[in-house]
C-alpha cells in the first residue's frame, strides 16, 4: 500500500476547541490503497523546510507557505488550504513549481453574505447608537435620530467585485428593495443582468451607491484598490461595507473619509492589519460597526471546511486532479488527472 504523507504546521488557525484531523481523515481513511496520514512540523522556517521537504502534501494554515519553503519542496503534489483566501501561500511560486493550491471557495458563502446584511442593516439602522442611547437613559433621542435617516427601500447597493458572495448577498439584498449595481471586469455583463443587477463602472459605482461592499479577493492587484481618492468620490451619506480582505482597502485612506465626512459610516469585518493594534483609530469610532473577521463562521465551519480539505488530499492521493485549484495552470506540468466525481467517505453534512 502506497503512503501519502501531508505536513502541516502544528496547531491550528480558525478552529474550535479540541482542534484534531478527524474530520480531515475521513476522506483519507475511506481509501484502499493509500495509506495517509497527517504529521505535525515546526511553525519556524527552517524547521518546517526540514519536516516538509518529502511530503506528499502540504496542509497550510498557522504560517505562512512562502516561496522559500515551497523551493525546498521536493515531493510535494499540492497544498491544500482551509480558506477562502490563498494569500498565506506563495501561489506564483508554488505555480513555478508545478504543485496545484487548493482552497475552498463555496463552503462560506451563505454565512458571509448573512453577515454582509446584518453589517448593512445595523449601520444604515445606526444599531450600535441605538442600543447605546437606551442604556445611556437617551430614550428620546432614538427617534430623531432616525427621522434624518431615509428608508431602506429603493436605496442602491453596489458590489465591488461580483462572485459567490456578491451574488448571495445580491439574492439576500433584492428583498429588502435596493437596487443592485456592481463592479467586475473578470465577469460577463450578462451573468449580472440574469440577477437583475447593473454593470457599471468603478467612478459610476462609486458615485450612485449609498452603500458600497467590498468583495475583492486578496490578490496583488487588487491591494489599496480603494484610496482616499475613492472615498472622496463616494456620497457623503454613503456607507462602505468590507466582508471580504482587509488589504483590499487603504486603511489610511478609509480611516480620513470616515473622520472628514467624506462617508458617513463603515461596517468592517476585515482590516488591513489583524489584529489592529490598540492605537488603531478606527477602534474610537462611533461611525463604524466592527467584527473581528467572524463573517464565515458558523457551527459547521471547521467540520465542513476540514472534510473538503480532507476531500482534496484524498482526491490528490489517488493521482487525481482537485475539486479547487486555484492555479488550473500547474494542470499542463502535473501527473495528475483531472477530477472526476467519487466517494471518497464525505459525511453526511459536508
Amino acid at each position: 500500500m502506497a503512503k501519502f504523507t501531508i505536513v502541516t504546521p502544528k496547531g491550528a488557525s480558525f478552529t474550535t476547541a479540541g482542534g484534531g484531523y478527524d474530520y480531515e481523515m475521513e476522506a483519507l481513511k475511506a481509501l484502499t490503497d493509500v495509506q495517509a496520514e497527517i504529521v505535525e512540523g515546526p511553525t519556524d522556517t527552517a524547521g518546517f523546510i526540514a519536516m516538509a521537504k518529502d511530503a506528499d502534501a502540504i496542509y497550510a494554515k498557522g504560517i505562512p507557505i512562502t516561496a522559500e519553503i515551497i523551493k525546498n519542496l521536493g515531493n510535494c503534489k499540492v497544498i491544500s488550504l482551509g480558506s477562502v483566501g490563498v494569500d498565506s501561500v506563495d501561489v506564483k511560486a508554488a505555480t513555478e513549481a508545478g504543485i496545484p493550491v487548493t482552497n475552498i471557495p463555496d463552503t462560506f458563502i451563505e454565512e458571509v453574505a448573512d453577515h454582509a446584511l446584518t453589517l448593512l442593516l445595523s449601520t444604515f439602522r445606526r444599531v450600535i447608537e441605538q442600543d447605546k442611547m437606551v442604556r445611556e437613559g437617551r430614550w428620546s433621542e432614538g427617534r430623531p435620530a432616525l427621522l434624518q435617516i431615509p428608508r431602506l427601500w429603493g436605496q442602491t447597493l453596489g458590489l465591488i467585485s461580483f462572485g459567490r458572495v456578491a451574488r448571495a448577498v445580491t439574492r439576500r439584498a433584492k428583498g429588502f428593495g435596493l437596487n443592485i449595481i456592481a463592479y467586475d471586469p473578470f465577469v460577463e455583463e450578462s451573468v449580472m443582468y440574469e440577477m437583475g443587477v447593473t454593470p457599471v463602472t468603478l467612478e459610476d459605482l462609486l458615485s450612485r451607491s449609498d452603500f458600497v461592499s467590498m468583495h475583492a479577493p486578496a490578490r496583488p492587484e487588487c491591494t489599496h484598490m480603494l484610496r482616499a481618492e475613492h472615498f472622496k468620490a463616494m456620497k457623503r451619506s454613503a456607507i462602505f461595507l468590507n466582508t471580504g480582505r482587509g488589504p483590499t482597502v487603504d486603511e489610511s485612506g478609509l480611516i480620513e473619509a470616515l473622520q472628514q465626512g467624506w462617508i458617513a459610516y463603515a461596517g468592517l469585518d476585515v482590516l488591513e492589519v489583524e489584529p489592529p493594534s490598540h492605537n488603531n483609530p478606527i477602534l474610537k469610532m462611533d461611525n463604524v460597526i466592527l467584527s473581528a473577521h467572524t463573517a464565515s463562521a458558523s457551527a459547521r465551519f471547521d467540520e465542513a471546511r476540514k472534510r473538503r480539505v480532507g476531500a482534496e488530499l484524498a482526491l490528490v492521493a489517488q493521482g487525481r486532479w482537485p475539486m479547487s485549484c486555484v492555479n488550473p495552470a500547474v494542470l499542463q506540468s502535473t501527473k495528475l488527472r483531472r477530477w472526476q466525481p467519487v466517494a471518497i467517505g464525505r459525511g453526511p453534512n459536508s
